[in-house]
């Protein structure tokens, strides 16, 4: 008998690498009823398996959670916890292997359902409950003993999922209760990377030569758009130019949302040798705090040193590149601060002077197109 199979041509397509965690919405202006179909919309593009699949693949990511969850076992044997933004329920199979009493497993996609599968395929569907809905929805019946959550996104804080932790913990976490991470560290660091312009930039001056059509004229809106975006890539530990800075240092305990509205540092950079100063790129550390005594403290970081992680790092690039000499100064200062139209998105403004040179303010955005 023939067989007849739909298929649909879509970012999570078999062959190209899985989405990473972006939203897809652009939204006029931030009103109530704009906000709720901005988050229906970031929770759909959760309901794509390939997003998950590249989470768990991700070894370094993955293994820290399971680590850390394993490590605390002491503090949660018998107790209650919540995952939020479980997804397939990984994290909540963890709590229960470390011996978790009950685990509230909160994902507002229809993954809650590949959850409830997870946790009756691994004999936790009387321990794991699975809520689909929002957190801000939702009333637990009793105070849980621990959160864990992976809620990072790149640059950190794109897709503000924090803000679901912070109110999780506020209106259930019990006095001293464990939140898995519980700090967080933001980076920033000069770096170099020269195929930038020669590829992307100068892509548009080579179209003539192997396609007969001049198309050089797109450069500079080329170079206007490309050099405004935050671009998701693999940056090398050798391509830093100096020792990274410490810009925001986030303490899942006491902060509160209003801190996550504006986050501003300084920098100071001395660079290392002579190269090309091509932009910045961050990235970020969270760190486990099992609580128990003698059990030592655990470190996911998304550094450039460290083996690659499926959040890679963040690149904003200068309009023109700079050569810089050892002991080159590059001071300055970065503002962190939600979409003004959609507040998932993240904008970053950087005021940079290198040496005595005029200072210059450029505006980077963090987007569902950004590349």
């Amino acid at each position: 008998m023939a067989a007849t199979k739909n298929y649909g041509l879509d970012a999570g397509k078999e062959g190209e690498e899985a989405p990473s965690k972006r939203i897809c919405i652009r939204s006029s202006e931030e009103t109530e009823g704009m906000a709720e179909e901005i988050d229906t919309s970031y929770f759909k593009s959760y309901e794509h398996i390939g997003i998950h699949e590249e989470m768990i693949r991700d070894v370094v990511r993955t293994n820290s959670y399971r680590l850390a969850i394993l490590r605390a076992s002491d503090a949660l044997i018998g107790k209650v916890v919540a995952d939020v933004g479980a997804g397939t329920g990984v994290l909540s199979c963890f709590c229960v292997q470390a011996g978790a009493r009950k685990v509230y497993a909160i994902e507002a996609s229809s993954m809650a359902k590949q959850a409830q599968s997870v946790a009756q395929a691994n004999g936790a569907s009387k321990k794991i409950n699975v809520i689909q809905d929002r957190v801000e929805n939702i009333e637990l019946p009793e105070k849980v003993d621990a959160i864990v959550s992976e809620w990072m996104g790149h640059f950190l804080l794109y897709e503000s999922m924090l803000n679901s932790v912070i109110s999780a913990r506020d209106r259930w976490l019990k006095k001293d209760g464990l939140i898995l991470p519980n700090k967080a560290n933001l980076y920033l660091a000069p770096f170099t990377n020269d195929l930038f312009y020669s590829e992307r930039i100068e892509f548009w001056s080579t179209v003539k030569e192997k396609f007969g059509v001049d198309m050089s004229c797109i450069k500079p809106e080329a170079k206007k758009s490309l050099c405004s975006a935050i671009h998701i890539e693999e940056v090398y530990g050798g391509d830093l130019l100096a020792r990274e800075n410490l810009i925001s240092e986030l303490n899942l305990e006491t902060m509160t949302q209003d801190d996550l509205q504006c986050i501003k540092s300084s920098f100071r950079f001395s660079c290392f040798g002579k190269e090309t100063f091509c932009g910045f790129t961050a990235w970020f550390t969270v760190t486990f705090d099992p609580k128990v005594k003698g059990k030592e403290l655990l470190t996911l970081s998304t550094s450039p040193d460290e083996p690659c992680t499926h959040w890679r790092q963040c690149a904003m690039y200068l309009d023109e590149p700079i050569d810089v000499e050892q002991d080159t100064i590059i001071a300055g200062t970065i503002t962190l601060t939600p979409g003004k139209q959609n507040r998932r998105f993240l904008n970053v403004e950087l005021t940079y002077q290198v040496d005595e040179r005029e200072a210059v303010t450029k505006n980077y955005s963090l987007t569902d197109g950004s590349s």
